[in-house]
């Protein structure tokens, strides 16, 4: 599954997530693993209130497009930060026989934690600084808290090898 949104990487609302430009490398090389292994591809799109940066019709919220979503990879909308909160993800999910669940995004904080179900990928998810912490040292204890929760963590490169 991939959170990714235009708005975390245009700067027109928000700057730009943590570590852009190493999201911005890795994530196609993800997306090419899970097609040649032959995982389904499912991107996420946060559909924001009216005057959020993530809401329909606003520069930021389409899916991003340099991911190159394939016409059959599937959209699946939600309000909150938990992907499995649109029923429609699960069934999904659970109709192609997945054994796990791999996930990469934003916002690691919000959208990430929230929907944590199987393997993170821990350096293709990202946030923001925020007042008290920096976005590598919220990453850094989401993933502590992730493993210490028994969630299975990855990297870019123990998953495509590259």
């Amino acid at each position: 599954m991939i959170d990714l949104q235009t708005g975390m990487f245009d700067g027109v609302a928000e700057p730009p997530i943590h570590d852009a430009d190493g999201i911005v490398a890795r994530t196609p090389a993800l997306i090419e693993w899970a097609r040649r292994s032959g995982r389904k591809v499912a991107f996420i799109r946060h559909d924001g209130p009216q005057g959020d940066p993530l809401a329909p019709g606003e520069p930021g919220w389409p899916v991003w497009p340099a991911l190159g979503q394939a016409e059959d990879e599937p959209t699946f909308a939600k309000r909150v930060g938990d992907a499995f909160s649109n029923a429609a993800l699960a069934e999904w999910v659970a109709g192609q026989g997945a054994g796990e669940v791999v996930l990469i995004g934003a916002q690691t904080d919000f959208c990430v934690a929230a929907t944590v179900k199987g393997t993170v990928v821990s350096d293709a998810h990202s946030t923001l600084d925020a007042a008290s912490e920096t976005a590598a040292e919220i990453i850094a204890r989401h993933n502590a808290a992730f493993a210490a929760a028994g969630v299975k963590l990855a990297t870019t490169k123990a998953l495509t090898d590259s």
